[in-house]
């Protein structure tokens, strides 16, 4: 069984979405510090040629708090719709990505790490992504664990015997660490495909909705299985 996991993100970019699909089951990291200068609450689009960052605000912004403590601000689903109308309506696939966001920002929990749950769910669904969800919250006695003792614990109790990792990672973890626990250790290398972006240069990294609104979902699918699977370092 294949594991991956990773904090709950705002609308991550296209790699975080081929870590979920790569794996037999992933773990959101809603047990985990908030992290302020992070991705939690917040990404990128394209305006006029250059990234911009679309958030949702957040009630008492702390780095000691719990992301599943956290509770958000009232969403301004219309302002927000505003600006991905202004930024996207000349996309080719403006309908499929407006009408994803809107489903995401009408959603109506406040407390951050249901938001972002259902936020997840529903690319998911429009990705075609099966793999099944799981808190870290819900291994009872994880969050007692450091760093990669909390991997090892959660691959034991789940019964994975291979562990997924983004590839930002391999200065953290090493497969011979992971090994010594009977878990093979891999990170995920994205090919990160570039696409026509209203025949500008080529902006990286942004949002899915970026990806969404200029892709067909054919195309979208084939970009989702663009990475490679890399062993883990020495440790």
């Amino acid at each position: 069984m294949i594991l991956a996991g990773n904090q709950p993100y705002f609308l991550p970019y296209l790699a975080w979405w081929q870590l979920l699909k790569a794996a037999d089951l992933f773990l959101i990291s809603d047990d985990y510090n908030f992290i302020r200068s992070g991705w939690i609450c917040r990404n990128r689009i394209l305006v006029e040629g250059q990234p911009l960052f679309f958030r949702i605000e957040i009630k008492k912004r702390s780095s000691y708090k719990l992301i599943k403590n956290m509770e958000l601000m009232p969403v301004k689903v219309e302002k927000k719709l505003k600006t991905l109308k202004y930024a996207y309506r000349r996309a080719p696939y403006f309908d499929n990505g407006i009408a994803l966001a809107e489903r995401v920002l009408r959603c109506p929990e406040t407390n951050l790490a249901d938001f972002l749950e259902n936020s997840i769910k529903e690319v998911c669904a429009f990705l075609n992504i099966t793999t099944p969800l799981k808190r870290s919250s819900e291994l009872a006695g994880n969050a007692l664990f450091k760093r990669e003792e909390r991997i090892y614990d959660a691959c034991h109790r789940i019964g994975a015997d291979t562990y997924i990792n983004a590839i930002g990672g391999t200065a953290l973890y090493h497969r011979d660490d992971f090994a010594r626990r009977g878990i093979t250790l891999k990170f995920l290398k994205s090919g990160l495909p570039e696409y026509p972006q209203f025949g500008k240069p080529f902006v990286e990294k942004l949002s899915i909705l970026d990806a969404i609104m200029f892709n067909s979902p054919e195309a979208l699918q084939e970009m989702l299985e663009d990475y490679t699977l890399i062993d883990g370092g020495d440790g």
